[in-house]
């Protein structure tokens, strides 16, 4: 039960750590140096594809494997 819910809790997250990134790269609500918001944001969207590919494999298993308890 609780697998299922970390698993699209982290998939929330993933969208959150990309619209971050695209936020700092796009904003102008910060007085922030171009290289700067770059150097924040590429780290934030190697991150949020980390994150993406370890949801995927969690939704994967959580939602759409057999369980031996569920037979």
């Amino acid at each position: 039960m609780y697998d299922k819910v970390f698993a699209i809790f982290g998939t929330v997250m993933v969208f959150f750590y990309l619209g971050l990134a695209v936020f700092l790269l796009t904003t102008d609500l910060f007085e922030i140096d171009r290289a700067l918001r770059i150097v924040l944001s590429v780290p934030l969207f190697i991150y949020a594809l980390y994150r993406f590919f370890v949801s995927y494999e969690k939704i994967r298993e959580s939602f759409f494997s057999k369980d031996e308890d569920e037979k």
